[in-house]
């Protein structure tokens, strides 16, 4: 996804919740007449209550609704639920189409949050609070700080928060950040990706890296990979034309000088790692390492075609600050050949000892 599509995405995103907002605004208006008609109002049970006296109550009808410490009603009883937060807005449910969707209200009825989730979750930890929000089709959630403002321009897959780390999924990535009263520090990304029917996790602790950034170092990790065990030069030279910016004087295949391999076939790819690194240029550098457990298939000196197992070291190296210019600019493997056996020594007639 470029710069422009997600630029696109986030206006939509912005667009569906101010669009939420004003269809839930539309259907909550047709309670809010029993407090403006002076109507008047039972108050059948008396729920729970915040710390300045504000009290949700519970009207004949089983809808909810809000009084001050005078008991005036303040927010009509319209909503399925109510649950007070530590500030001046509640989490609030009301049946819409059939279906229980939680939102944000304030103390005067208003929508603060679009009623468009199946559940509104508090999580809370050393002072700070967060309020993650899961989309009616449970395929989405959505992270708000304590004053219901987004976190992020986006929605995840899904959200999970645990002592100050929150953790989100976003397709085949998983990151986690450290919340610090409304900072989010970012601590690691673990990637998931397949290459040459391998698996493969790419473990990212490298800071500054956005999450588009971060899913172009996994794709480009398999994109090389792929490259560096191609067949022939044909394969090897379409295959690294799918990496952007490469060229074949920085990009090496696994073993390509020796003349003596034959093949290579991938078994696995694991420990993949991506660290800052130091720059000259004036652009942040990162690293990834790669081990690749690998099957060579070469010719011994008798010509015979023989077998050679081994783990395999491979160094791909990113800059860029932005997504825009970010690009992978080296990518080797750090051995030139494979450790091959020696050969077994011969033994001329006539020298072997003999016992007596």
């Amino acid at each position: 996804m470029n710069k422009h599509t997600r630029l696109i995405v986030s206006v939509l995103f912005i667009g569906i919740i101010v669009l939420a907002v004003a269809i839930t605004r539309f259907y909550s208006r047709t309670g809010k007449s029993a407090v403006s008609s002076g109507s008047q109002i039972i108050i059948e049970k008396k729920l729970g209550f915040d710390s300045s006296g504000n009290r949700a109550f519970q009207n004949n009808e089983g809808l909810v609704g809000i009084i001050d410490s005078s008991e005036r009603v303040i927010v009509s009883p319209e909503w399925q639920s109510i649950k007070f937060t530590n500030g001046d807005k509640c989490i609030a449910s009301k049946r819409i189409h059939g279906k229980e969707l939680f939102g944000c209200i304030d103390y005067e009825g208003n929508i603060i949050i679009p009623f468009v989730y199946s559940n509104i979750e508090v999580a809370a930890s050393a002072g700070r609070v967060l309020y993650i929000a899961q989309a009616a089709d449970k395929k989405s959630s959505v992270v708000y700080n304590s004053d219901f403002v987004p976190c992020f321009s986006r929605a995840w897959d899904s959200c999970s928060y645990n002592n100050g780390d929150l953790t989100v999924t976003a397709g085949k990535g998983n990151y986690t950040y450290y919340v610090r009263n409304s900072d989010f520090i970012f601590k690691n990304a673990v990637l998931e990706d397949v290459c040459l029917d391998c698996p493969y996790s790419v473990n990212i602790t490298a800071s500054g890296l956005t999450l588009p950034m971060m899913e172009e170092i996994s794709s480009t990790i398999g994109k090389y990979i792929k490259y560096a065990y191609s067949a022939d030069s044909k394969e090897a030279e379409k295959n690294l034309a799918e990496i952007k910016g490469a060229s074949a004087d920085k990009f090496t295949t696994l073993f390509g000088g020796e003349e003596r391999v034959t093949s290579r076939k991938l078994l696995g790819l694991s420990d993949i790692s991506v660290i800052s690194s130091e720059s000259e240029d004036g652009v942040p550098h990162y690293t990834a390492s790669v081990t690749a457990d690998t099957r060579i298939t070469y010719r011994n000196e008798e010509n015979n075609p023989k077998r050679l197992y081994g783990k395999y070291k491979a160094v791909i190296e990113f800059a860029g600050s932005n997504e825009s210019d970010f690009r992978a600019v080296y990518a080797s493997f750090v051995d030139a050949k494979p450790d091959y056996p020696e050969a077994a020594p011969e033994i001329q007639q006539g020298t072997a000892s003999q016992e007596n």
